[in-house]
């Protein structure tokens, strides 16, 4: 990788040798390989058995937490925070396990559309939920450094499976505990 983001200075008519680009290629490489880190990740190994039998059946939201994403078609990052909820079957998560998974699939190239459907996916299918409901609001540096430059652009994307998409009640809910 080193080699290739060598190739990719020189190509922008930079010099790899001038002082301030000694060890770039290196650096660049280490910090990507930190940035894509989701894909030698499982989500086995991130839960490690942390699944606790529970009587409750009302709704846990786990709010605001941040996310540092790679756009798969720009390679530039998007920033931004993630609302997960779930309405528990007899099984709760540990807490910090959610965030944990946010992270798994957010360390990987990615759409925010996509992202979204996996962090809901793996909940529901870790917990056997009644219900879940992800929301990810993010800005994205491929519209703000380039293209059309618009700085305060928020992407917002949502998913609902079962109860939440299902039954208006839990959805309205969902949407007033996370504003």
């Amino acid at each position: 990788m080193e080699n290739y983001f060598k190739k990719i200075i020189e190509a922008i008519g930079e010099d790899v040798n001038r002082d301030g680009l000694k060890g770039t290629p290196q650096r660049a490489a280490k910090s990507l390989q930190f940035l894509t880190q989701g894909y030698h990740l499982s989500v086995d190994e991130i839960v490690n058995g942390a699944l606790f039998e529970t009587d409750n059946d009302e709704m846990i939201i786990v709010k605001d937490i941040e996310l540092y994403s790679l756009c798969e078609h720009h390679l530039l990052p998007f920033i931004g925070k993630c609302h997960v909820a779930y309405i528990p079957r007899g099984k709760i998560i540990g807490l910090s396990k959610i965030a944990r998974l946010v992270d798994m699939f957010a360390r990987r190239l990615q759409v925010q559309e996509k992202l979204t459907k996996q962090i809901a996916e793996v909940v529901l299918q870790i917990t056997n939920a009644r219900g879940v409901g992800v929301i990810i609001e993010a800005k994205h540096l491929c519209m703000m450094m380039r293209g059309v430059e618009k700085q305060n652009s928020v992407m917002t994307t949502s998913v609902m499976l079962e109860s939440f998409r299902k039954d208006t009640r839990t959805r309205t809910e969902f949407l007033s505990l996370v504003k």
